[in-house]
């Protein structure tokens, strides 16, 4: 065995059953479903809680941050598309770094998958509470003490609705991907339409005015702006977690994934035009619940804000199932791999779905949720991400190298140079995360490389000292299919 350990792709497929039954899991999501889930991890706290962040750092010119976010995504779009395809498992961008540059790489592309979905999640939550807050003042003319609604750090004691959306979520993910599924597909309708709805009251009073100076901080603040906004696209990746629950993955995932890309780009400029040019950037710039003030701010009312409000609960209530489903999925496919404790590949009978591995994943997420500060940690999660977007371009030309005759449903465009500019736009938002990120993510790395040290390799499956499918097993399995 090499010292890389890679496993092939045919082998990742034949341990998971993933051209045949799954590994416990049930193939119950169609293209729609695929599209609502996209649009469910996707759109969320990015547009409703951070655009004011982006907003501040790029002024008017956040739509050009928000188009140059999207590239950098859409060059890793079709590589996952590509991958998703082509080895349809759970582990997502985890399974793909195994089968093209090995386990070790692969263990610490999860690692930073448990950054940023964990990072994500907790944060998301915490925006949930905030938009929680605008309803109840809404509807009642009431909220929710400071000391219930946030953390320590931001003058609280715990965020107890924050708590309580994980712990919805959890409880959704226990009881079937089906069920799942149906309420992502209904939260993703609810907050499109809210959005569609707040286009047209932003385009109502829109002022020409208001989007001049276009980019009063100049390219530095675009790129900034750039940055931030990337973490509203945060997610479409979670679409390849569903490849073993998939009714036809191979087809259906690189049509999702682009479908959903698309959508959400359009939708993303729309809302922040309508906003600007509503009531000007100043005005958006630093507000958190910065939708709901613009449409109180044109209508002369609470009761649209309000509206606005109850969207913003649904839609992140959503990103949080989605990506709880994601990240329970690749723990599960590293269980499977020996890499993590096999608590987290087991899948109850009952239900089909890995019942331990996402009761632990609500309780450790919702501590943070619950009582740290996130503020510190998110350009680590960006960068971390950007990382796992790297990688898997990278993968990509890997494998076209290796594994030239893999079967591919979807083929990235302008190949090689798609996954080349895929890395190259990563890096620069790395670049522009700063120094300071740069040492705090290569301290996060060794942690994860001394951990794969200590426990990873020594159970890895594909190293033949835990048990578990053998790569022997796994080959006879796959000349059985």
């Amino acid at each position: 065995m090499p010292a890389s350990r890679i496993k092939s792709p045919h082998l990742l497929v034949a341990e998971s059953g993933a051209d045949r039954d799954g590994h416990g899991l049930k193939r119950t999501m169609g293209l729609f479903q695929l599209i609502c889930f996209g649009v469910g991890a996707i759109v969320g706290t990015g547009i409703f809680v951070g655009l004011s962040d982006s907003v501040a750092q790029a002024g008017p010119a956040v739509v050009v941050s928000y188009i140059l976010a999207a590239i950098t995504c859409v060059f890793t779009a079709f590589s996952f598309a590509e991958l998703g395809g082509a080895i349809p498992v759970s582990g997502s961008s985890y399974s793909f770094a195994y089968a093209g540059l090995g386990e070790s790489t692969a263990f610490l592309v999860g690692w930073c998958l448990l950054l940023e979905y964990g990072i994500s999640i907790s944060a998301v939550a915490v925006g949930w509470s905030q938009y929680v807050n605008e309803l109840l003042h809404s509807l009642t003319g009431l909220q929710l003490p400071t000391a219930l609604s946030a953390g320590p750090g931001d003058g609280g004691i715990v965020n107890l609705p924050a708590v309580v959306v994980i712990a919805m979520a959890s409880v959704l993910l226990v009881r079937g991907v089906r069920e799942s599924a149906r309420a992502t597909a209904a939260m993703a309708a609810v907050k499109l339409v809210i959005l569609l709805a707040f286009c047209a009251i932003g385009y109502s009073a829109f002022k020409d005015g208001n989007l001049t100076p276009f980019s009063p901080a100049g390219l530095g603040g675009i790129g900034a702006g750039t940055t931030a906004a990337f973490f509203s696209y945060i997610g479409f990746d979670a679409i390849t977690t569903a490849g073993e629950e998939a009714k036809n993955p191979r087809r259906d995932i690189p049509v999702a994934i682009m479908v959903c890309m698309g959508l959400v780009t359009l939708l993303y400029c729309a809302v922040a035009v309508a906003a600007i040019g509503a009531i000007g950037s100043d005005e958006v710039a630093g507000r958190p619940a910065a939708l709901s003030y613009v449409v109180n701010a044109v209508t002369g009312s609470t009761v649209g804000g309000g509206v606005i409000a109850f969207g913003a609960v649904v839609a992140i209530a959503s990103v949080v199932l989605a990506v709880m489903y994601g990240q329970t999925r690749i723990l599960m496919s590293m269980s499977r791999d020996g890499l993590i404790p096999r608590v987290f590949e087991k899948v109850s009978p009952k239900t089909s779905t890995p019942v331990a591995g996402t009761l632990i994943v609500a309780v450790v997420f919702a501590l943070p949720a619950a009582f740290a500060s996130l503020d510190a940690v998110m350009n680590l999660c960006t960068i971390g991400t950007l990382a796992i977007m790297a990688v898997v371009n990278v993968v990509v030309i890997a494998l076209r190298r290796r594994e030239p005759g893999l079967t591919r449903s979807f083929r990235v465009p302008l190949y090689p140079v798609g996954p080349l500019l895929g890395v190259a736009f990563c890096l620069y938002l790395m670049y522009e995360t700063g120094w300071r990120t740069w040492l705090q993510f290569a301290v996060f790395l060794a942690v994860g490389l001394l951990v794969y040290v200590a426990y990873g390799r020594r159970h890895s499956t594909l190293g033949g000292t835990a048990p578990g499918v053998t790569p022997d097993d796994a080959e006879r399995e796959l000349q059985a299919v």
